[in-house]
């Protein structure tokens, strides 16, 4: 398989009863032991970067897509050692208790195919920018250690040979804004550039999904590459023909991913349009299945070209609208501003009648 340069080395500044009902208020697919679930509309401004997050926390998930990120995108010499068949991924939540509501997201544990090495990789997903995000990383890594190390009987685990498990943080990010966070974790020390090797200090892998070129992610041909190019940053008519594009190779690929990426595919072009229309959305994608590729996204682009039109109407509306607010409230204001002028002038004279007959 193809890899995509890494990002770490750029640096910039059934039917429609069955669809896939995934975003609306207080749905929930679960799969695969695995729920993905939408927050109800009251908290759905404040939880939108979490929404984001869990999208790939579901994608991910999948052992399958979670190893074809890692041969994609991570060019090290141990993954293509890893075998297969032995990764799992830990179903504890390795919760931060001094940062509030912060939990590792995705925690696998790998063995190489021919040594006896067991290690961890820790995939942090992000859709913002987070300066602490060395330090997380760091109390993440201890409390997988901790975790490990309590199941370890006390004689084996005091024994000159005792060690434990490497760990590999990955920060997964799909954010509009620069990744300007330390890359190693003593770039987040006072002073650091005073101490040598006897400092902490460690690095993890950054995946940028905006750095990656779009030519680069289709000629992968799977199910993460065409998920990085649907999510990167681009205007509807672009991301209908990106779609087009990796339409062919997502067609190749085994049911439960293929289930997976439209699922997430969902999510992203819902949150693309108002929410009133995200049900058509969903419907149109739902039937896949019974339509064909083609003909859905036929219908995709055309419902999408009907709901920008109707917005921009709705907008041309609204705008007239406001203006003529505006133009109501400058007449009452200098109408107002006339009167009290006159009442002004009146006041005048009546002083001036009253001076001259006193006189």
């Amino acid at each position: 398989m193809r890899q995509v340069a890494n990002a770490e080395v750029i640096q910039f500044p059934k039917k429609r009863k069955q669809r896939l009902d995934f975003w609306r208020k207080d749905s929930i697919i679960k799969e695969n032991n695995e729920d993905y679930t939408s927050n109800s509309a009251d908290q759905e401004q404040k939880s939108i970067h979490n929404k984001h997050d869990r999208g790939y926390k579901y994608l991910l998930s999948s052992k399958k897509i979670f190893l074809e990120l890692l041969r994609s995108f991570v060019q090290r010499g141990w993954v293509d050692q890893i075998d297969e068949s032995e990764i799992v991924k830990m179903d504890k939540s390795y919760v931060l208790p001094d940062l509030s509501e912060k939990e590792a997201d995705l925690v696998y544990r790998l063995t190489f195919k021919d040594r006896d090495v067991i290690f961890y990789i820790l995939n942090e997903l992000q859709s913002t920018v987070d300066y602490l995000m060395p330090y997380r990383l760091l109390l993440y890594k201890v409390e997988i250690w901790r975790d490990y190390i309590k199941d370890i009987p006390q004689e084996e685990r005091e024994r000159k040979g005792f060690r434990l498990p490497a760990i590999v943080p990955i920060v997964l990010y799909n954010g509009d804004d620069a990744w300007t966070v330390s890359r190693t974790f003593r770039g987040m020390l006072g002073e650091e550039n005073l101490f040598g090797d006897e400092i902490l200090d460690f690095k993890y892998i950054l995946l940028d999904v905006q750095q990656y070129s779009p030519e680069d992610l289709i000629e992968l041909s799977n199910v993460i590459g065409a998920v990085f190019l649907l999510d990167q940053k681009t205007d509807r008519k672009e991301l209908i023909e990106r779609l087009k594009k990796v339409m062919a190779g997502i067609e190749q690929t085994p049911q439960d991913q293929r289930q997976r990426f439209f699922t997430w595919l969902t999510h992203i072009l819902s949150r693309k349009v108002p929410k009133e229309h995200r049900h058509e959305v969903e419907e149109i994608l739902s039937e896949i299945k019974e339509k064909g590729v083609s003909e859905v996204i036929s219908n995709l682009e055309r419902t999408l070209d009907e709901i920008m039109q109707e917005s921009r109407q709705e907008g041309w509306q609204i705008g007239i609208e406001e203006g003529m607010k505006k133009v109501i409230q400058q007449g009452i204001q200098q109408g107002k501003l006339h009167g009290e002028q006159q009442s002004e002038e009146k006041v005048a004279k009546k002083m001036l009648q009253k001076g001259m007959e006193c006189s």
